[in-house]
């Protein structure tokens, strides 16, 4: 069985010396008794959960499997998936980040984040389970009716109740649309809802009283198209008066999906059958209610992919230092051996390099983006809550696309480095490639996040978001430009930052005579995009290790050898990049269709 050791050192090197995430949140009143010893005695706990509860059941829950129960229309998760939850709410986990108004503990998102980072890394399937009722929480929070958070939000904050988003249709996809759910009027002003959806995670199971799904359908007088689509909140099982979980509500599994991996996660097909539900916010505007939840999920998928590039980091790196295997080309390393490790080999070295300096650089921008959304939730200037805003959305592509990019290339190499022994299932290697394939796909393929990114938050408003994040890389360039020892980090982020700006200009040029200019570009931009953030970052890193490293702490080194592999190794993959996003439409177009 794979082992996975919590990286709370790096979580806290991150947080505390690059961040400075105290001190930024203790500038938001909510946030204004947070210290660091509090954050570093939960992350501790949370690591024990997820390596001693969540960690022992990831190759049971992928052997396993979901059932389901046709007659009953039930669905049974893996051997020991209920009782973890159980755990899991009886430490309080859910509440974590959850308004005290609702029963939160009211702490940091970026506590959150590094809590569900380590549960991915130990149990990527289980972790789904609760993945998204923070993201109801949060929908219903912004937009549901006080009733609606009266009943709902507690529940979902203790953890008694799950949630779920239910958007795709056998015909929808992407495109929701074309989602024909249909909700009709009743007159005590709840509505019935019929319809199918389908790739439903957590759709149903039994490890929590009730699940609070969140179903996007179309009233009787909705216009076509996205416009008009609607959001309703539909319980499992309907509420009593006392607020207790009471009659089975007219929504049900038909079919479980059988996946590639994350096999513990029930990925159901639902039919709603006249089930009931009450509308969240506007009528016709549901879609934009929903991006409240699509975005958390969005975000959390790009975690899911940087806890599997972790834990897959530290099982290559093990096995490699025990592995024997030939000799070194410069000469026997390990003489007192039949052979030398194959750590001592420089592709298995390059490919260890490359998982570490992705799962780090990731773990940076992951935890970023959290401290972003708290000051965006808790400031008291309406100027910072906007640029947060702004930052976040121009980011979130980013992390979903890139992350889950990067996890499969890292849980791909890290699976390399076992050779034939890593697609044994045994070693739980090939498990983390088949889950880690898996985000790239799912809420909104990579090609989409792109697109996103691309049309909708870079050239949409003139290149205003992407230049927040430029005055940033530009003002850290400013203030280390004169420094010797940070030359090699600084100079190759300047550089990148000028080739995007000019490569943000041609293909607004281009797409105002021909919008599919976008669609051929948008891959290669996002993955530039990407790797000047991670520049960045680890430039940030590398400075902090630079002015530490006198200590002897072997961390530091290795944090700026790391940095080092990183701009000299995986950085360059830019100037092909930017390369193939000029070359444009007309190769993709030239052929014929009926040629393919």
């Amino acid at each position: 069985m794979p082992s996975y050791t919590p990286p709370l050192r790096d979580m806290q090197f991150v947080l505390h010396e690059v961040l400075q995430v105290v001190d930024e949140l203790k500038l938001c009143p909510r946030h204004a008794e947070i210290d660091a010893a509090t954050m570093n005695a939960v992350l501790e706990e949370a690591g024990k959960f997820a390596a001693e509860v969540l960690l022992p059941l990831n190759q049971v829950g992928d052997r396993e499997g979901c059932t389901l129960d046709a007659a009953a229309r039930k669905v049974r998760t893996p051997s020991g998936f209920a009782e973890a939850y159980a755990r899991y709410v009886e430490g309080g986990w859910p509440a974590l980040a959850v308004d005290p108004a609702y029963g939160g503990q009211g702490l940091p998102i970026v506590l959150n984040q590094c809590l569900y980072e380590m549960m991915n890394s130990a149990n990527q399937a289980w972790a789904m389970y609760p993945g998204l009722s923070h993201g109801a929480l949060e929908c219903l929070h912004a937009h549901g009716t006080e009733a609606q958070k009266a009943t709902y939000l507690p529940r979902l904050a203790s953890g008694e109740w799950m949630g779920t988003m239910c958007l795709t249709e056998p015909h929808s996809g992407t495109d929701l649309g074309l989602l024909r759910t249909r909700a009709e009027p009743q007159p005590d002003g709840t509505y019935r809802i019929t319809g199918q959806k389908i790739f439903i995670s957590a759709g149903d199971h039994e490890m929590s009283a009730n699940i609070v799904h969140l179903v996007l359908a179309r009233l009787p007088d909705a216009p076509a198209g996205s416009k008009g689509i609607s959001l309703f909140v539909v319980p499992k099982f309907l509420i009593a008066a006392d607020g207790s979980p009471g009659e089975r509500n007219a929504i049900w599994c038909t079919g479980l999906e059988h996946k590639m991996g994350i096999n513990g996660s029930a990925t159901c097909q639902l039919e709603l059958e006249g089930a009931l539900g009450t509308l969240v916010g506007e009528p016709h505007k549901g879609l934009a209610s929903m991006f409240v939840m699509m975005n958390a999920a969005r975000l959390g998928v790009g975690n899911q992919s940087l806890g599997l590039t972790e834990v897959a980091y530290q099982n290559a790196a093990a096995y490699a230092r025990e592995r024997l295997q030939m000799r070194a080309l410069s000469g026997a390393k390990a003489k007192d051996k039949p052979a030398d490790p194959i750590i001592v080999h420089p592709d298995v070295r390059r490919m260890l390099l490359t998982a570490r300096a992705y799962a780090e650089g990731g773990r940076a921008l992951a935890v970023y983006i959290a401290l972003l959304i708290d000051k965006m939730l808790a400031s008291d200037d309406a100027d910072e809550r906007r640029e947060c805003a702004d930052l976040t959305a121009l980011l979130t592509p980013i992390v979903k696309a890139f992350l889950t990019d990067n996890g499969w290339i890292a849980t791909s190499h890290c699976m390399q480095v076992y050779g034939g022994h890593g697609y044994v299932r045994d070693n739980g290697m090939e498990q983390f490639v088949r889950d880690a394939r898996i985000n790239m796909i799912y809420e909104g393929t990579n090609a989409v996040q792109s697109l996103d990114l691309l049309g909708r938050k870079v050239l949409a408003d003139n290149g205003a978001k992407l230049r927040k994040f430029g005055k940033i890389v530009a003002a850290f360039v400013e203030d280390n430009g004169t420094d010797e020892a940070m030359q090699e980090f600084v100079n190759p982020l300047a550089d990148l930052g000028d080739k995007l700006t000019k490569l943000t200009t041609e293909l607004g040029m281009k797409a105002m005579g021909n919008a599919d200019e976008v669609g051929a570009a948008a891959v290669d931009y996002l993955r530039v995009c990407g790797h000047l953030v991670f520049a960045y970052f680890w430039a940030r890193m590398a400075k902090v290790a630079l002015a530490a490293q006198a200590g002897g702490d072997s961390f530091y080194a290795a944090k700026l050898a790391t940095a080092r592999f990183y701009f000299a190794k995986l950085l360059p993959e830019t100037a092909g990049l930017i390369r193939s996003a000029r070359a444009g439409l007309a190769p993709l177009m030239a052929m014929d269709e009926a040629l393919f």
